[in-house]
């Protein structure tokens, strides 16, 4: 028979291996549906939080866009990417930075998938995701040639997530900013985010932090009674439709 303590040992370091890559889809099982990948907040310029040498143009965003069509049209017609020549890289682009892809047909979510923490530069987040949200999201079959002229593309670019002090609940609660906070909560193998459109839907500040503590696995008041670990990170982010 299969020890029990082993095999609960070996569930738990496979949730914490897959909490560490850092990889989100875009999903809520809570009772109210959260549709974190639609259209994220832009954090205003000259934020306190953002660092504005980071900060994107219009010009370059629509770059990034472009390149996330071409990397979803190539793999449609199994072109090979190319290498990247770096040369050619603005030095912007080559920065480590968390991206998230967002694929939609007629303002329908039809794939998207990111990274918080950064795992490599951000022109290489954004065709990694570019792919990840076209082909490997798990809740929709891989993007077909048929869809593929029917698609809307936006892309997020995260600050790096930063921890973030507070001495109890009614300090949390005082110091968040709904519309500009991304929030993390982590305890222990329990982790989950909300990207900052949440607040839209979510925009009373206790209903924030109870549906992101319903969604890590926790009690929705952990929050009110625990103090857990909490960081938080901006959003920029740029869409085809509101580029034309």
């Amino acid at each position: 028979m299969v020890n029990k303590k082993l095999l609960s040992f070996t569930l738990l370091a496979l949730l914490f291996l897959l909490l560490s890559l850092g990889t989100l889809y875009c999903k809520d099982n809570q009772r109210k549906p959260i549709k974190e990948c639609k259209t994220p907040v832009i954090t205003k310029k000259g934020d306190e939080k953002m660092d504005t040498k980071k900060w994107l143009s219009e010009d370059e965003g629509e770059y990034l866009l472009g390149v996330a069509r071409e990397t979803i049209k190539n793999r449609l017609s199994n072109i090979e990417e190319s290498q990247i020549d770096w040369k050619e890289i603005p030095e912007k682009f080559q920065e480590r930075l968390g991206t998230f892809v967002t694929v939609t047909i007629e303002d329908n979510l039809r794939g998207c998938i990111g990274h918080i923490i950064p795992r490599e530069s951000l022109i290489e987040g954004i065709k990694e995701n570019a792919i990840n949200a076209a082909f490997k999201d798990p809740r929709f079959h891989p993007l077909t040639k048929e869809e593929f002229e029917k698609i809307e593309i936006e892309i997020s670019i995260l600050t790096s997530p930063q921890e973030f002090s507070y001495t109890g609940a009614e300090d949390l609660l005082k110091k968040l900013r709904p519309g500009i906070d991304g929030v993390i909560i982590k305890k222990g193998f329990y982790e989950a985010t909300f990207l900052p459109q949440v607040w839209e839907q979510l925009s009373e500040k206790e209903e924030f932090l109870s549906h992101l503590c319903l969604k890590a696995g926790l009690s929705p008041d952990s929050w009110k009674k625990e103090k857990l670990h909490v960081s938080t990170y901006q959003v920029q982010a740029f869409g085809e439709k509101e580029l034309r």
